[in-house]
């Protein structure tokens, strides 16, 4: 998908907020009234008072002129009212729009945390909020207050207004044409600024294996490096401010030594001293201040906020909007008909290029209806082969279906449509308990949710809490009864296949049974990474990975089979002989 362009955003937002856009125009207009009369007024109370010697009629001029200032600075405040109105919700917009992003590029299939999202919510959002309204200002500041100057000078005296109209111009040719090296050194410059702070990141957050393997001055390098191009970037940037010096010198002051230089000349075609001074005041207080405003408000904020924003833009693009196609692969639409809950065939992942392989060649088949227990020792591979069935992370070889559709190539909106992933930590957000129970069905009637409480241990704790309707303050749960309002969440999914990956390793082992028969009696297949050896045992089938070639059998069959599921089952504090009593009496 095209990013959307920063003209574009922003004739959006400025064309989505015309009334407060109209208002703020509006009050630039009454603004510029003192820079419209200022010459006209001065020349006015020079050659109609002071100079005829009459005092009170050139202090009544005067007097004018500051009632005319005076309404300028009451509508100085209503405009920043209005720019407000503007700049707010646009900021609003650009930052839900960063998170949008940053969290479905974190959650998709693959995906990981950015660590510069970080700086373009902060750092960056700030820098687009402040030079978009800075932007707003020195615009409508220049538009209205060198067009009040222009006007006020063209009914003053027109000879002025062409000879001070014309180095204005060359002022404003030059500084445009040097614009597009400007945004080009800005875009470098906050590039730079975001490689620097990608590259700190990742040395601290892995500053122990860094240390562990000896690796500082590299690191250090890399880093100083990234420094280094940032200083340049900026110093860069800064020499562009050699271009805006001349734009102003030709386009500010120019105006003003052509003027005095053409003074004999204009008094002898007739202008009067007070028309001559007063046009002198329309260039030093208006043309001149407006350009100065421009030049410094488009080469500094405005690069910032066209450099900044399109950096945002193009990593955190708008999502289509509802009814367009979206690029890459199409949502299944159902699954393939007899196919299996789960195929694996030939997986290899490990966490990096020179990483031992976590799992190799590996193949599994979840037959509809399975339930399966993973056990081995910490670090073998059970919690990766989570992730890896649930799609949220892709093998560097072989294919995971579900239900005979390739994950790799699913939506991630289409794949929770087959999964539903409960791990270890529980998430539970605040709202109330129903909210939290219907968040993976949301058609859910309340009946249905009383059963799904009863079915897995949870109607204690809704009792406890206040029922359905009871708000959950998740600080206020224990990690157990987190997990059992997860639980019961997944159960209520209608994904056909549930991986729960030490889902209950809070709950006491009571709870937990209750909880994994409510599993198994749930239409479609399921997955457990065992934390207790008797989620083994309530398994039809149970998978042994031990960094070696995993195993599957039975209980039985793996204590003939497998050494390491006869250690395992040797180390687990349980008592045995109770647990087989469960499992044939469930």
């Amino acid at each position: 998908m095209t990013p959307p362009t920063v003209r574009q955003v922003t004739w959006r937002a400025l064309r989505a907020r015309r009334g407060d856009l109209a208002r703020l125009c509006g009050w630039s207009l009454v603004e510029a009234l003192p820079a419209l009369l200022a010459g006209l007024l001065v020349a006015r109370a020079v050659d109609h008072g002071f100079l005829a010697g009459r005092l009170v009629d050139g202090l009544a001029w005067l007097a004018v002129l500051a009632v005319a200032v005076l309404v300028g600075a009451v509508a100085t405040g209503r405009t920043y009212r209005s720019l407000g109105a503007l700049v707010e919700p646009f900021r609003d917009e650009v930052a839900a729009q960063v998170v949008r992003g940053a969290l479905r590029d974190a959650t998709r299939a693959g995906g990981r945390p950015d660590s510069a999202a970080m700086t373009r919510l902060t750092h960056q959002m700030e820098i687009v909020r402040d030079t978009f309204a800075g932007l707003l200002m020195v615009t409508r500041g220049f538009l209205f207050s060198a067009g009040a100057a222009l006007l006020g000078l063209l009914a003053l005296a027109p000879v002025a207004a062409a000879l001070a109209a014309a180095p204005l111009v060359v002022g404003l040719v030059v500084f445009l044409a040097a614009l597009p090296a400007m945004v080009a050194h800005q875009r470098a410059y906050v590039r730079a600024g975001e490689l620097l702070g990608r590259s700190a990141a990742t040395a601290l957050a892995g500053h122990r294996d860094v240390l562990a393997c000896g690796a500082q001055a590299r690191v250090t390098s890399d880093v100083e490096r990234r420094v280094s191009a940032q200083a340049a970037a900026e110093r860069t940037l800064a020499r562009m401010a050699v271009v805006r010096s001349l734009s102003l010198g030709i386009g500010g002051w120019s105006p003003l030594a052509v003027l005095l230089v053409a003074a004999p000349w204009l008094v002898d075609r007739g202008m009067t001293a007070g028309a001559i001074l007063g046009a002198l005041i329309y260039v030093s207080t208006g043309l001149q201040p407006a350009l100065h405003t421009l030049v410094q408000g488009l080469g500094g904020g405005g690069l910032r906020y066209a450099v900044t924003l399109e950096n945002i833009l193009r990593v955190h693009p708008d999502p289509p909007a509802r009814g367009e196609a979206t690029p890459g692969p199409r949502p299944p639409t159902g699954p393939v008909g007899g196919a299996p809950a789960a195929e694996v065939r030939g997986l290899t992942f490990r966490y990096g290029p020179s990483a031992a392989p976590v799992l190799r060649n590996f193949s599994l088949t979840l037959a509809d209806g399975d339930h399966l227990a993973v056990v081995g020792p910490s670090g073998t591979g059970k919690s990766t082969l989570a992730a890896l069935l649930a799609g949220l992370v892709p093998p560097q070889e072989g294919t995971v279906h579900l239900a005979g559709v390739p994950v790799a190539d699913t939506a991630p909106a289409a794949l929770a449509r087959l999964r539903v992933l409960l791990p270890q930590e529980a998430y539970v957000f605040t709202g109330t308990l129903a909210d939290n129970l219907r968040y993976l069905r949301p058609d859910a009637d309340d009946d249905t949710l009383e059963a799904a409480l009863d079915a897995l241990g949870a109607r204690p704790l809704a009792t406890r809490l206040g029922g359905l309707a009871a708000p959950v303050v998740p600080a206020l749960l224990s990690a157990g009864e987190r997990q059992l309002v997860a639980a019961a969440r997944a159960w209520l999914a209608p994904a056909p296949l549930a991986v729960l990956d030490e889902a209950t390793c809070h709950l006491d082992p009571a709870l937990e049974a209750t909880v994994e028969a409510a599993f198994a009696r749930r239409p479609g297949s399921l997955v457990v990474v065992a934390h207790r050896i008797s989620s083994a045992l309530r398994a039809e089938r149970v998978l042994v990975l031990d960094g070696n070639a995993p195993t599957v059998g039975t209980h039985e069959q793996l204590l003939t089979r497998s050494a390491t599921y006869r250690a395992l089952v040797g180390c687990w504090d349980e008592p045995r002989t109770p647990l087989r009593v469960a499992e044939r009496q469930g």
